[in-house]
């Protein structure tokens, strides 16, 4: 089982954390959920990566200020500059020697894209490779939610506005009741052709743990980031860059540009898959994450089954 701890950062925000594997491994992986999300969305890599690496990663994930079993914080830190930063810490706190490997999954990705533009040295010392999950480099600038240009402009509209309001919310979760009935909702925008039923109440159950200031209040940020130029800097890394081609939120262009300015990084579209890569194609991820941690540790990892079972 991970043992669970917190990370308290300097403004007093505490971070839940799940670790498994020896403190002294040769390598940590840590895996940064997406937004509105918790660490249990990478359930099915921590668990057949536990099996695969044995006592040669150790695997880190944790839930971001605002989501999960984190606390909630001040809106002016509702940021992906203040994650970055945040990221920075968890690596001194957990990770203080080493190497390391980064995963991100949407807002996961861009923090680590966020880590590495305002802490460039630190970055450089310790990262030696990615994995960028339905993410994006260029804020909203692909978003289209598969709809018409018209369409999608007043979506946008009406989210700046209302996530506005709910950053203004404090602590508050959603009821989980209402969440429920936005099941059908949260199904389209999030999951492609194919849809567990336990990977949805999954998702549904992070979003009500998340606190109407994070949902809310990171959502300027994310659509104004833009760090191709970031990347282009890391082109070193080995790397990996994985999509789904009916993703919504992050669809394939995202994918591409990134893994234009990695040359280094292979490049997976999963077909018919959408934003929920890790718990729609868990294969498709899984092999990726090992092909970078072979390539960091420079030989071989033992095979095994890479799907586990999903959890009750």
């Amino acid at each position: 089982m991970p043992e669970q701890s917190e990370v308290r950062l300097a403004d007093g925000v505490r971070l839940h954390v799940e670790t498994s594997g020896p403190a002294d491994a040769e390598v940590t992986m840590i895996l940064l959920h997406g937004w509105t999300l918790d660490a249990r969305s990478w359930h099915r890599q921590l668990t057949a990566l536990s099996e695969a690496v044995g006592t040669a990663v150790r695997l880190v994930a944790y839930d971001a200020r605002g989501h999960g079993r984190s606390s909630c914080m001040p809106l002016r830190t509702a940021t992906l500059a203040q994650l970055g930063d945040d990221l920075a810490a968890v690596v001194d706190a957990l990770a203080p020697t080493g190497r390391i490997v980064l995963v991100g999954h949407s807002l996961g990705g861009m923090t680590i894209m966020e880590y590495a533009h305002r802490h460039p040295e630190h970055f450089a010392a310790r990262t030696a490779g990615l994995a960028l999950v339905s993410t994006t480099a260029e804020g909203h600038t692909h978003t289209a939610y598969g709809l018409s240009s018209r369409i999608t402009r007043l979506i946008r509209l009406a989210e700046t506005t209302g996530a506005g309001v709910l950053a203004r919310c404090g602590s508050w979760r959603p009821p989980l009741a209402l969440l429920r009935a936005l099941r059908p909702s949260i199904r389209w925008l999030l999951f492609g052709d194919r849809c567990d039923p336990t990977d949805i109440r999954l998702v549904t159950s992070s979003v009500a743990r998340a606190s109407l200031r994070s949902i809310g209040g990171f959502r300027a940020s994310i659509g104004a980031q833009h760090r191709l130029a970031t990347l282009a800097e890391l082109a070193h890394l080995p790397a990996a860059a994985l999509v789904g081609d009916r993703d919504r939120l992050t669809p394939p262009p995202c994918a591409e540009s990134i893994a234009a300015a990695l040359p280094t990084a292979e490049l997976t579209v999963c077909p018919g898959a959408g934003h929920m890569l890790m718990m729609e194609r868990p294969d498709e991820v899984n092999s990726a994450l090992l092909g970078v941690l072979r390539q960091v540790l420079g030989r071989p990892l033992s095979a095994g089954p890479l799907t586990p079972a999903s959890p009750a």
